[in-house]
């Protein structure tokens, strides 16, 4: 009769212990924020960044401005050969006696000649080799003339990106 009674206090303190834990992993779920997503840059804040570029190029702001350009300007360039290049395979059947090496051609990391041919998806195209800082100064001009106007308020890279448009404009 002890026995009973202790594997069955056991039992008891157990179903105590894991409702107890129950109700406080679902405390915890109910209380814990949502995740919100990354919080665009506004072009007033790059345009304060780049502002100490002239004064100090390779201080934090500085390269915070140049950084963000040249990010701004791989990352475009990365995506629209990729979306050109997943494009041209999807309009390609693959057959189903396709070869390891057939596929691996297909599916390869976009090129020099990709990212050339896809630039122009872009809008924007820099041509032959431009140095960085060339582009950043013309995009940064653009952004302290966009600070005198009413647009202050509009994403950082909405501002960059006509810019490039404007100042880079691809010949066709």
């Amino acid at each position: 009769m002890f026995l009973n009674n202790k594997y069955s206090s056991l039992r008891n303190t157990a179903k105590i212990y894991f409702n107890l834990a129950c109700a406080l992993l679902l405390l915890q779920l109910m209380s814990a924020t949502t995740a919100n997503a990354v919080e665009v840059l506004s072009s007033q804040e790059l345009a304060s960044h780049c502002a100490l570029l002239s004064t100090e190029p390779e201080g934090v702001d500085g390269q915070y401005c140049v950084r963000y350009i040249q990010g701004f300007i791989d990352g475009a360039i990365a995506t629209d050969a990729r979306v050109m290049l997943n494009a041209e395979n999807a309009k390609k059947s693959v057959s189903s006696n396709e070869t390891f090496a057939e596929r691996a051609i297909r599916m390869r990391m976009p090129g020099s000649v990709d990212r050339l041919r896809a630039a122009k998806l872009a809008g924007f195209c820099l041509g032959d080799p431009v140095p960085l800082r060339e582009i950043v100064d013309v995009v940064v001009a653009d952004l302290a003339a966009q600070q005198k106007s009413a647009l202050k308020d509009e994403p950082a890279m909405e501002v960059v990106y006509t810019s490039l448009l404007n100042n880079y404009p691809c010949k066709q």
